[in-house]
């Protein structure tokens, strides 16, 4: 099974003569543990294109440690990363498959080959508390890396790795390297220097001091595919909420698509939202019955002893997660299909190269007129669902208010930069829209779900009395979020 940690650590650059200074000085050290030599192999493997280097994630098969396997890191916050460790198994020249899919987004179906070998003969440094547990680990380096573009280059480094120390520790340690001849490592990695200027540099998409309204797009846009590819592994993994925020990405790059048809070719834009559209229907289902699973298993919680009657809670639960483990399977098939990988190419090229239609205006002027646009066709829904004449057709109406509302949010989040408080106020109002109307959809299917288990109860000869007694809970909670809806919609100002 693979293990996860997170690697905080700092990197120090030092000359063949630089010798370690007294660590056991060091605030908080009572004694350094006796030095372990080690003799480590790395073998780094990347696409041809360097597509995981220019990521900032490395992936490597090493030997010769107390860690040997599979690793692969993804960058998490300033000075960590997230370390995720695979068995060693028997595989030498080819990348497993279980750890291949950790690191889909970024390769797809493209071929992972070694790209650099180090070879390091390291020496550990533990730093002991009083009761003689790690604080940190020192590894003094001495490095061999070999690309196969030329002779292998050699150099040495330090490194110190938290283990069960605080940061404060951190500090000190780079105060007494640095006085002792140590500088900053010149790269993030051993794997970074080692490539040089072969790694391609990614373009951050920036807004530039007066932009133009597709330079905000690009901007968000590159902002949600960025969060595609760093929940992509999250969810394999199965983080916790990770699907949830993966299926944000992509309604908020759908309704950004959808927002900024004036400037972004229709035809390619809407290609690109049927896609993501599919694939956000891929993540829901498990997504879907992990909410329903919470919700239902406080609902039924609340209810009289006495009206509890059967195995209730135990049926729905059973129901859901039945779905939850479907819906699973459905997500990581669709993020291992070629359709996928295409997907995230075209994003890509999106991102690169936008399909401009030639109405690109400077975005102070032409941004009101789309967050206008967008306010304008969800009151074109409340008007809507205000005139329906039957439960069902203002259902459908409250849930296009959602929608609208939804896209009207997204809207404002990306105009935030460019237009202040006044966008940033729009998108809360249209939040407070989409939070009310959320809790109305969520009954209307929780209804559907209800009906169709005590459809089946009664089948089976059960007693399916508490099962209607929930769905009157969840129409009651229905007309009370629609009602709260109409009355707080007066006083909305957009």
């Amino acid at each position: 099974m693979p293990t996860e940690q997170l690697e905080i650590e700092t990197k120090y650059d030092v000359d063949e003569s630089t010798h370690l200074p007294a660590l056991h000085e060091l605030p908080g050290v009572a004694s350094v543990a006796q030095p372990v030599e080690l003799d480590l192999e790395a073998v780094y493997y990347d696409t041809p294109e360097l597509d995981l280097a220019a990521n900032k994630v490395t992936l490597r098969r090493r030997t010769g440690g107390e860690d040997d396997g599979w690793h692969v890191k993804f960058p998490k916050s300033s000075g960590a990363r997230l370390e995720v460790q695979h068995p060693l198994g028997r595989s030498v020249r080819n990348v497993p498959i279980a750890v291949v899919r950790t690191v889909r987004v970024h390769v797809r179906d493209n071929t992972l080959v070694p790209v650099v070998t180090l070879q390091t003969r390291r020496v550990v440094h533990r730093l002991l508390d009083a009761k003689g547990d790690v604080l940190a680990e020192l590894a003094d380096d001495h490095v061999t890396a070999t690309t196969g573009n030329g002779e292998p280059d050699t150099w040495r480094e330090w490194e110190v790795e938290l283990v069960g120390g605080d940061e404060r520790l951190l500090q000190d340690a780079d105060d007494l390297l640095r006085a002792a001849g140590a500088e900053p490592a010149a790269g993030p990695s051993k794997l970074a220097r080692a490539l040089g200027d072969r790694v391609p540099v990614g373009d951050g998409w920036e807004l530039p001091a007066k932009p133009r309204t597709a330079d905000v797009f690009r901007a968000y846009a590159a902002a949600q595919v960025q969060a595609i590819r760093q929940r992509d592994p999250e969810v394999r993994r199965d983080v916790p909420d990770s699907i949830h925020k993966f299926r944000v990405a992509t309604r908020r790059l759908r309704s950004a698509l959808a927002t900024y048809r004036p400037v972004i070719d229709r035809e390619v834009g809407d290609e690109i939202r049927a896609e993501l559209k599919w694939l956000a229907g891929e993540l829901g289902v498990a997504r879907d019955a992990e909410v329903q699973r919470e919700h239902f298993a406080a609902e039924v919680a609340e209810q009289p002893v006495e009206l509890v009657m059967g195995r209730v809670a135990g049926r729905i639960d059973d129901h859901l997660r039945g779905v939850y483990k479907e819906g699973r399977a459905g997500a990581l098939a669709a993020l291992e299909s070629e359709r996928y990988f295409r997907l995230l190419d075209t994003l890509d090229e999106l991102i690169a190269d936008l399909p401009l239609t030639g109405v690109n205006r400077k975005a102070a002027k032409q941004l009101p007129e789309l967050l206008d646009h967008d306010w304008r066709r969800m009151r074109k829904a409340v008007r809507r669902a205000q005139a329906a004449e039957s439960t069902e057709e203002q259902d459908h109406e409250l849930h296009e208010v959602r929608k609208g509302a939804k896209r009207l949010r997204y809207a404002g989040e990306a105009a935030v930069p460019v237009l202040g408080e006044a966008a940033e106020a729009l998108a809360a109002r249209a939040e407070e829209v989409q939070e009310v109307l959320g809790d109305f959809q969520d009954s209307v299917v929780s209804r559907e779900l209800l009906r169709e288990l005590a459809v089946q109860v009664h089948l089976d000869g059960g007693n399916a009395f508490t099962f209607g007694r929930l769905h009157a809970l969840e129409e009651v909670r229905g007309k009370a979020s629609a009602k709260a809806f109409f009355e707080m919609w007066p006083s909305l100002k957009f």
